[in-house]
């Protein structure tokens, strides 16, 4: 399973075959540190997006669903900046965008249209349009930070590293990459998306079966995390083809699709793992549910529990928490059917039918104590099954909150 990159493999890293980076810092970022990204293409890939669903949508939100619209999904490059989210600054903020849309087109060629943009950071804040210039405008020269991970550090924020993975698949006409990068570490939510995310591949297919399978691949990562339970008004997830690998056959949706997915569920599990304040990754098995859209429904409201997080983060068994968040998710459970266990291979059972059943309290807690520390919940209602990703709870989430501005 990953959790975090090693420092080799971020080394390693690389996009899919036909897309080049550059990174560069700006000023937006107060540190100091690398703050605008840029991944492009030679020529007009296929594209595709998912955003979240919070009604407060940020303006590069908003200008990247009109721009997948008007372009068909032909799209070249993405520009990133860390520093501000550009989220809440009504029409200033929309032409802040479009702003920011031309300069990394020029920077690569092509028109406004062919460029989308990403932004994250505080919110009511208006980009610092001069400093965005002089940034992008150094990108493609000498001093530009070249290589994929730098793109990857670019766009953190709270993060303690970047986040990366790559994933291949076998076609009829051969081999394809898809390779991406994520970042995410507070407001994290599950309901589309949950942080921002740009997957590259060099895959031959057409705009709407990529978005397709991209649909289907967030359905089984992103969507399956929670940090906080707070959604952000930024979230996005963007996946560009350039074609210059094989062709995706409709018979061969399906194997691309399932590299996609698993190529964002590495990104999701970092990006749990990285939840401001954690020590630890928390995965949820729910099974035996009437149905996989219940599954996730439980799942979802354990993981965003802050007495069951909490508990977890304190190796405390106190699995009443995690009955009582399964009681509440609005699903029809029946309590007398559900069964509980701590651990994979050394498991520990705490429920049976219902009923508390003896357990070393002290085995129980060392399981939790594991990284990642996993929980099993079957509802014995049916075959419907769901995976979901969390985080402990501590109090450094706490105080990296309370002083976010200060």
């Amino acid at each position: 399973m990953s959790l975090l990159v090693t420092d080799d493999a971020l080394a390693a890293f690389a996009l899919a075959p036909g897309f080049s980076c550059a990174a560069g810092a700006c000023g937006l970022k107060k540190s100091g540190a690398p703050d605008l990204a840029l991944v492009w293409s030679e020529r007009p890939c296929a594209a595709a997006g998912v955003f979240t669903t919070n009604r407060v949508q940020a303006a590069p939100v908003v200008l990247d669903r009109e721009t997948l619209a008007s372009s068909a999904g032909r799209i070249r490059g993405v520009l990133a900046n860390a520093g501000c989210a550009n989220a809440v600054t009504g029409e200033r903020g929309m032409a802040d965008a479009r702003r920011m849309q031309a300069l990394g087109a020029g920077a690569i060629g092509a028109s406004p249209d062919e460029l989308l943009v990403l932004s994250t950071g505080v919110i009511g804040v208006f980009l610092d349009l001069a400093k965005l210039e002089r940034g992008v405008g150094a990108l493609r020269g000498p001093g530009a930070l070249r290589t994929p991970a730098d793109v990857a550090r670019a766009i953190t924020t709270t993060d303690t590293r970047p986040k990366v993975a790559a994933r291949a698949a076998r076609l009829e006409g051969g081999g394809v990459t898809i390779a991406g990068f994520a970042k995410g570490a507070g407001m994290i939510h599950p309901n589309m998306a949950t942080m921002l995310a740009v997957v590259t591949t060099d895959a031959r297919i057409a705009p709407v079966p990529l978005e397709r399978a991209l649909r289907a691949a967030i359905e089984r990562s992103f969507n399956r995390i929670s940090v906080d339970g707070d959604m952000s008004t930024n979230d996005t997830v963007l996946v560009l083809a350039s074609g210059a690998g094989p062709a995706v056959a409709p018979r061969e949706e399906s194997a691309f699709t399932d590299a996609l997915a698993d190529a964002c569920a590495s990104l999701a599990r970092q990006i749990a793992r990285d939840g401001e304040g954690a020590t630890r990754l928390v995965e949820l098995r729910v099974t035996g549910a009437a149905s996989e859209r219940q599954a996730h429904r439980v799942g979802d409201a354990i993981a965003c529990s802050p007495l069951v997080k909490t508990a977890i983060h304190g190796n405390d068994p106190n699995w009443g928490r995690i009955l009582a968040a399964a009681g509440y998710s609005g699903e029809a459970i029946e309590p007398a059917k559900v069964r509980l266990w701590f651990g994979e291979r050394d498991e520990v059972q705490l429920l049976d039918r219902g009923l508390p059943t003896p357990f070393d309290a002290a085995h129980a807690s060392a399981l939790l104590a594991l990284d990642p520390a996993v929980v099993r919940l079957d509802l014995g209602l049916g075959d419907g099954t769901a995976t979901l990703w969390t985080c402990d709870f501590s109090a450094e989430y706490v105080r990296i909150n309370a002083e976010y501005t200060t």
